[in-house]
C-alpha cells in the first residue's frame, strides 16, 4: 500500500491562526453592523427643565456614531458639552464647547463618557443635564 505524507510547513501555522482569527472578527463584526440612530434628546418636550435629562436618557443604549438631536429655545439655554467635574458642579470647566443654535445635533465617539448640561446653574442643578456613554 502505497503511503501518503503531508508536509505542513511551521512557518505556515502562524498565519493560518491569524487568518481565522481575523475572519472570526470580521464576521463578527458585519452581523452585529448598525446604522447610527438619532435620538431627540428629552423627547416630545426637546432639551428643557421639564424633565431631568438623565430621566431621559436612562435605560437607553447609546453606540457610537448615534446622534443626539437638541432643540430648544437659542435666547435662553444653550447645550455644553463638558468634564465630570463640570456635569457635578454646573460650572463649565475650561475647554468646554458649547452649542447655541437651538437645533444642535452631536454624534457620539466610542467609548467616551459625555457630560451635557446648559450654561444656566439653575436649570442645570434642576436637572438640565445628562451622563451618557457610547459603546460599539
Amino acid at each position: 500500500m502505497a503511503r501518503s505524507s503531508v508536509h505542513v510547513s511551521y512557518a505556515t501555522v502562524p498565519m493560518v491562526i491569524v487568518m481565522t482569527v481575523l475572519c472570526l472578527f470580521l464576521a463578527n463584526n458585519v452581523t452585529h453592523a448598525r446604522m447610527p440612530a438619532s435620538y431627540y434628546v428629552g423627547g416630545v418636550y426637546g432639551w428643557d427643565p421639564i424633565i431631568p435629562m438623565d430621566t431621559w436618557a436612562r435605560g437607553k443604549i447609546f453606540y457610537a456614531g448615534d446622534i443626539l438631536e437638541f432643540k430648544y429655545d437659542y435666547q435662553t439655554s444653550n447645550v455644553m458639552v463638558v468634564n465630570r467635574t463640570g456635569y457635578e458642579t454646573c460650572i463649565a470647566n475650561e475647554g468646554a464647547k458649547e452649542y447655541t443654535s437651538g437645533d444642535d445635533r452631536i454624534s457620539l465617539p466610542y467609548g467616551l463618557s459625555y457630560y451635557i448640561g446648559t450654561y444656566d446653574a439653575s436649570d442645570c442643578s434642576a436637572g438640565l443635564k445628562m451622563a451618557i456613554r457610547a459603546i460599539s
